[in-house]
C-alpha cells in the first residue's frame, strides 16, 4: 500500500488515504474500455487476472455506469480495491433495464463475485406437489424446478413443516403418497390404507372419479378454501351421526382434526392476506439478517432467516435490493411482497418480478394498519435472529482460536474439515466430510464419497486405512485440479480425522504424495475403553495428548467429530437402504412397471422370478416367449 493524496473536488479539500498499488493501472484500463461502450442498458462483469468474477452489475447506461468507476474521489475503499484488481471488463448489452436486472441476479448467483452482496444460503425451499401426470395423482414433497406436471403449493420454510402437512393432508383427503413405481407394483392394500390415510387407488378400492374429487378438495384447501372444506366435512360428520353411523362420523371427525392440525401452526394473523411474502431486515456492522415469512392461501407456511455478509457501508436498501434479485431468481414470487424497508430500484424490481412471474407483483412498505404490525413483527424476529447469530459466531470464533493454540496453528482456522468412514464389514462403504468455520457448520459444503473397490482407488473391503486414503486422495486431487492457487475458499486450514495413529499415517502419506503437506492434520481417537470424554489427539511429530473432559475445546472437538460421525452413518444407511430396496427386476431390459407387476403377482417375489423355469415364465400373463427367454437368460447368466 502507498500513502497518497486524493483531491476531493466536491469538498475542495485534500485527504491522505492508503491506495492499492495497482489502482492507477485499473483506472487506466477502465478509462480505455469506457470509450468502447454504448449508452444501452446491460450487464458488466469485472474480472481479475485469473478470470474470476470480482463484481457483476447492471446499468441503464453502460458507458455512464462504468465511467463512475474511473473517478477515485467518489469511490469507497472497497471499490478502489476492486478497481485495482480488475484486469478484464466483459459486457452484455440487453434490450431493457429489466432484462439487465434479471441477468444480473442470475450471474451473481452463478459466479458468486467477491465484491457483490451474496445470498449464500439459497438452497431450494420445499413445496407440496399434487402430481397431474398420473390417473391417480400423488401427494408429495417437492424441491427444485417445476419440471413435473401438477399443482405446486408453497414454499414452506422447512422440510419438517412440509412433512407434517403432507401427513395431515393424506389423513384428511385419503391421498396416496407412494411413488408411481410402488403404486404400479402393489397387489394388495398397504399399511397407509389400513390406518385410514389412503383410499387404496393402487388396487382399485376407489374409482378414478371419486379420487379426482379427493384431489380437488386438497387443491382447494391448499388454495385457501379451508373454511368451505371444513364446513363440508362437518356437515357430513353430523349427517352420519344423525343416521347413527358412528364409525363413519368418527372418520369425518378425524379428517376435521387433521385439517385443524395443519391450521394450528398458524401463529400470526394473516387475515385478508392470501399470497404474500413478509420480508424484514436487521443490520449490525457487516452482517444483516433478512427474515422472510411465507403466506400462501391465507396460511402461514413458516419463516426463515437469511444471513448476509457485506461491507459496513452497505445500507438496508442495498442489501434488500441484492437479496430480492437473488432470492427470486429461481422462485415464483407471490402477488404481494411486504417490506420493512424500501429497497433501491423498487419500481424496477417489481416490474422485473412481474415479468418473470407473468402476472402483477407488488412491492409495498406498509405505513399503517395491520400490515405494518406484520412487518414490525418480522423485523423484531430479524433483530432477535441476528443477535443470536452474532453471539454464536463470536463463540465459534473463540473456539476456533482455542484450536489454533491447541494445535499450533498460525491463526484461527477459517475452514475445518472433519472426515469419517462408515460401513458394515466393508459393504456399502462411504466416507463423509463435514465443514465448520466461524459461522458454524457449513452444510452446503458437506461431501460424501462412495468408496470404490475397483479402478485407480480400489481398496480391500473392510480396510479402514485404505478407505481413508481413498477419500483424502479424491478430495485433494480435485482441489488441486479446480483451485490450485487456493484462492477459491475451498481449501481447509485444519483436517480432523476420526481415528488413531493408523488413520493419521494414511492421511499424511497421501497429503505428502500430493504435495499439500502444509495443512495441519489431527486424528481423534476414543480414549481407554473407548470412553467418550477421554479422547486422544494424534499429530505428526508430537506426542499423543488429551484434554480435560471439562475443557471447552474438548466439547467443541467432540461436537465436530460427532457431526462427522452422524453424517457418515446417515449417508451409509441411505446407500445401504437404496441397495436393499432395489428389486432384481429393476435392471432387466424390457421389464417395465406393468410386466413387473404381473411377474410379482404370479410368483410372489423377485427371488422366485429369478429361480423360475422358462415354461413357468411363459405362463405369466403379458410375458411372451421372447420376453420369457430374455428373463431366463438374464438371471441364469449371473445377473441375479
Amino acid at each position: 500500500m502507498t500513502d497518497t493524496t486524493i483531491h476531493d473536488e466536491t469538498a475542495g479539500t485534500a485527504s491522505p488515504v492508503n491506495l492499492p498499488p495497482d489502482l492507477g493501472r485499473g483506472l487506466a484500463y477502465l478509462k480505455s474500455e469506457v470509450k468502447k461502450l454504448t449508452g444501452d442498458p446491460g450487464v458488466y462483469r469485472m474480472l481479475n487476472g485469473a478470470g474470476e468474477a470480482l463484481y457483476v452489475g447492471k446499468a441503464r447506461n453502460l458507458a455512464r455506469r462504468v465511467t463512475s468507476y474511473t473517478q477515485p474521489n467518489r469511490l469507497s475503499n472497497r471499490l478502489m480495491r476492486m478497481v485495482s484488481e480488475t484486469e478484464t471488463l466483459e459486457v452484455i448489452v440487453t434490450r431493457s433495464e429489466i432484462e439487465a436486472l434479471l441477468l444480473e441476479s442470475n450471474l451473481i448467483k452463478k459466479l458468486k463475485p467477491r465484491y457483490n452482496i451474496l445470498l449464500r444460503d439459497d438452497k431450494s425451499l420445499p413445496q407440496i406437489l399434487l402430481t397431474g401426470d398420473h390417473p391417480f395423482g400423488q401427494l408429495k414433497k417437492h424441491r427444485g424446478r417445476k419440471t413435473r406436471k401438477g399443482d405446486y403449493f408453497g414454499p414452506f420454510a422447512s422440510a419438517g413443516a412440509v412433512n407434517r402437512t403432507v401427513a395431515d393432508l393424506a389423513r384428511a383427503f385419503m391421498l396416496r403418497t407412494c411413488s408411481d413405481s410402488v403404486f404400479s407394483a402393489r397387489t394388495r392394500p398397504c399399511l397407509q390404507y389400513q390406518i385410514k390415510r389412503c383410499s387404496g387407488p393402487c388396487v382399485d378400492l376407489v374409482s378414478r372419479e371419486d379420487y379426482a374429487g379427493q384431489l380437488d378438495q386438497a387443491r382447494r384447501f391448499l388454495s385457501g378454501e379451508s373454511a368451505a372444506i371444513q364446513r363440508d366435512y362437518a356437515e357430513r360428520m353430523h349427517t352420519a351421526a344423525d343416521k347413527l353411523e358412528f364409525e363413519t362420523a368418527a372418520i369425518w371427525r378425524n379428517r376435521i382434526r387433521a385439517l385443524s392440525g395443519i391450521q394450528a401452526s398458524q401463529d400470526i394473523n394473516v387475515q385478508n392476506l392470501k399470497d404474500a411474502d413478509i420480508i424484514a431486515i436487521a443490520q449490525s456492522g457487516e452482517r444483516s439478517c433478512i427474515q422472510t415469512f411465507f403466506i400462501r392461501g391465507g396460511s402461514n407456511y413458516g419463516n426463515r432467516s437469511y444471513f448476509l455478509s457485506h461491507n459496513a457501508e452497505s445500507s438496508a436498501a442495498d442489501v434488500l435490493t441484492a437479496f430480492l434479485g437473488q432470492f427470486y431468481d429461481d422462485k415464483d414470487p407471490p402477488s404481494e411482497i411486504l417490506l420493512s424497508d424500501e429497497p433501491g430500484d423498487k419500481a424496477l424490481i417489481a416490474e422485473a418480478l412481474s415479468a418473470r412471474a407473468g402476472r402483477n407483483v407488488k412491492l409495498t412498505r406498509p405505513q399503517r394498519g395491520d400490515r405494518t404490525k406484520l412487518t414490525a413483527m418480522a423485523h423484531h424476529n430479524a433483530e432477535e435472529a441476528l443477535a443470536r447469530h452474532l453471539a454464536d459466531t463470536g463463540s465459534q470464533r473463540r473456539l476456533l482460536g482455542e484450536l489454533a493454540d491447541l494445535f499450533g496453528l498460525d491463526a484461527p482456522p477459517d475452514r475445518v474439515e472433519v472426515y469419517d468412514n462408515s460401513h458394515i464389514q466393508g459393504r456399502h462403504a462411504v466416507g463423509g466430510m463435514i465443514v465448520a468455520g466461524p459461522e458454524g457448520f457449513n452444510k452446503a459444503a458437506y461431501r460424501k464419497f462412495n468408496i470404490r473397490n475397483e479402478g485407480a482407488y480400489a481398496v480391500i473391503e473392510g480396510d479402514d486405512f485404505g478407505m481413508m486414503r481413498q477419500v483424502i486422495n479424491r478430495r485433494f486431487e480435485r482441489a488441486l485440479k479446480e483451485d490450485p492457487d487456493r484462492t477459491g475458499g475451498s481449501w481447509p486450514d485444519l483436517l480432523l480425522i476420526d481415528g488413531g495413529k493408523g488413520q493419521l499415517s494414511a492421511v499424511t502419506e497421501v497429503m505428502e504424495d500430493l504435495g499439500v503437506a502444509d495443512i495441519a492434520v489431527v486424528a481423534i481417537s476414543k480414549g481407554p475403553d473407548r470412553n467418550a470424554g477421554r479422547e486422544q489427539f494424534h499429530m505428526r511429530g508430537r506426542e499423543t495428548f488429551t484434554l480435560s473432559p471439562q475443557a471447552s475445546a474438548m466439547h467443541f472437538l467432540q461436537r465436530l467429530r460427532d457431526e462427522a460421525h452422524r453424517y457418515a452413518i446417515g449417508t451409509h444407511r441411505a446407500r445401504r437402504q437404496k441397495a436393499e430396496l432395489t428389486s432384481p427386476l429393476d435392471g432387466v431390459p424390457g421389464i417395465g412397471p406393468k410386466r413387473k407387476k404381473a411377474l410379482l403377482a404370479h410368483f410372489g417375489s423377485a427371488r422366485a422370478v429369478a429361480a423360475a423355469g422358462l415354461d413357468d415364465l411363459e405362463a405369466v400373463d403379458g410375458i411372451s416367449g421372447a420376453v420369457a427367454k430374455q428373463l431366463y437368460d438374464w438371471f441364469y447368466s449371473g445377473h441375479s
